[in-house]
């Protein structure tokens, strides 16, 4: 069955947590981290395929070095801005820039 999808979206979840590990401030919960992608995605052109050539194609792209940097750039202006104004429930636990994820819970 054909989908059409976003490609951007696996390229910044790949590189995510690269960028997130170089924040100091940045919580590393996964509310953060899902409003690090949204807002990322939001700076990005979308990427949409629907075929395993399409996917090829954006492979190809993806390896272009101007290509990267926008990705990262992306992610890391979308790190600031939540690290700035994090979106927390009330309550939630903050993992803290030296916690991985299993050690907070």
């Amino acid at each position: 069955m054909m989908q059409v999808k976003n490609f951007m979206e696996d390229l910044v979840w790949e590189k995510v947590d690269e960028v997130i590990d170089c924040q100091k401030n940045l919580c590393r919960c996964e509310h953060c981290r899902y409003d690090v992608v949204a807002l990322a995605l939001n700076f990005l052109p979308p990427r949409y395929v629907v075929s395993h050539q399409g996917e090829m194609f954006t492979k190809v792209k993806e390896l272009e070095q101007q290509f990267n940097i926008d990705i990262l750039s992306a992610i890391t202006n979308a790190a600031i801005i939540v690290s700035g104004k994090p979106r927390h429930e009330q309550g939630e636990k903050r993992i803290e820039p030296h916690q991985s994820t299993e050690d907070a819970y």
